[in-house]
């Protein structure tokens, strides 16, 4: 086999055309962080966003997005920002995942989102990790159903809190696919102070992200699209979110609401009313990432599932790059197993962004509009 770097500028049509073949042809790649118009929106804004192209007899058999960073450091594509990583190929490709990395020239490839069971990187895999999935094939009468007997009280909860919202505020009602730019600074906003209040790094503060999502928002075809909600009480907004979708399934990515509406729980109220919309547009399944959020687990009817793992070749820096990262995962997997553990990490993080919030209340009130 033969493989060629290349930057994803570099592509030209008949190799869109045929990673655009590749991904429908495999359900395991349906996934729109998979998709090449993701590929080619990082690559743009990204100097070290690359594309191994594999070939076999003349023929492109597969294609790997990746990050190649300072000695030989490689990351999946979108790293820490995505949800999915993996090799667009058919399911049988079997290329050696060492020998991938000598040809892209890499020591390390660190990965924790991949598609689960890929011939290349299962060998490499020390976890699997379950997906939850709203499974909308049977349509959302169906699904609606599968939620009402399996979680009755969780779902009479949220009708109860939905329907006291619109009696304090006005009818709840959804738009999707919004195009307002407003409405995404607002979301925006909402994740920005989110992240502060518990304690996680502000991803808006990065002007590319802001930019990818821009790029993301306007982007509308039949098989790749950026996809915003939002969710109303008569004329405000409550909760909203942004993800992409393929033809067939929009994934999870920068959920958030308002959180001065938080006892009503609006978040899993605009998750219903998103799988009922995404459904009536003609989607199979939303995405809703892996993580230990408890609502998942009872507005979940399907998982699909991502692995975690690493591959190195014999090197001083893969041997470097061991001993940072190693310890630092085992630690996130054993609070990722161990729910107890996630909750008190969980409140941990909150408490630390209750302390800087209130050490600097002035400090970027929502950097995010800031474009």
């Amino acid at each position: 086999m033969k493989v060629t770097v290349i930057r994803p500028g570099e592509l030209g049509e008949p190799e869109l055309a045929r990673w655009r073949e590749l991904q429908i042809a495999s359900p395991s790649l349906d996934n729109p962080f998979l998709s090449v118009e993701f590929t080619l929106a990082l690559g743009r804004l990204r100097p070290y966003v690359r594309v191994a192209v594999i070939e076999d007899q003349g023929k492109v058999v597969g294609y790997l997005p990746f990050e190649r960073h300072a000695f030989g450091i490689g990351k999946p594509l979108g790293s820490w920002l995505t949800t999915c990583h993996g090799l667009i190929a058919a399911p049988d490709l079997d290329v050696p995942a060492r020998h991938l990395l000598r040809a892209c020239g890499l020591s390390v490839f660190d990965f924790d989102h991949m598609v689960a069971g890929q011939r290349t990187w299962s060998p490499h895999e020390s976890a699997v990790r379950p997906v939850p999935l709203m499974d909308l094939t049977a349509g959302y009468d169906a699904y609606i159903e599968y939620v009402r007997a399996n979680s009755p009280k969780n779902y009479k909860t949220i009708r109860y809190k939905e329907r006291k919202l619109a009696r304090e505020h006005g009818v709840v009602h959804l738009e999707y696919g919004a195009t307002d730019p407003a409405a995404m600074r607002l979301l925006t906003g909402w994740k920005s102070d989110q992240y502060r209040r518990t304690g996680r790094v502000d991803r808006f503060a990065q002007p590319w992200i802001v930019e990818l999502l821009e790029e993301m928002h306007a982007a509308d075809s039949p098989a790749f699209a950026g996809v915003l909600t939002m969710l109303y009480a008569g004329d405000t907004p409550v909760a909203g979110h942004f993800g992409l979708r393929t033809h067939n399934t929009l994934v999870g990515w920068f959920p958030a609401y308002d959180p001065e509406f938080a006892r009503y729980s609006p978040g899993i109220m605009h998750h219903l009313h998103m799988a009922e919309q995404a459904a009536s547009h003609g989607l199979g399944q939303v995405d809703m990432g892996k993580g230990g959020r408890e609502y998942k687990g009872w507005l979940k009817n399907g998982t699909i599932h991502v692995s975690e793992g690493r591959v190195a070749r014999p090197s001083a820096t893969a041997a470097v790059h061991w001993m940072g990262r190693t310890p630092v995962n085992k630690a996130r997997s054993i609070v990722v197993d161990r729910p107890s553990l996630y909750r008190l990490a969980d409140r941990v993080l909150k408490g630390f962004g209750r302390v800087r919030t209130s050490l600097h209340p002035a400090v970027e009130k929502e950097p995010s509009g800031a474009r």
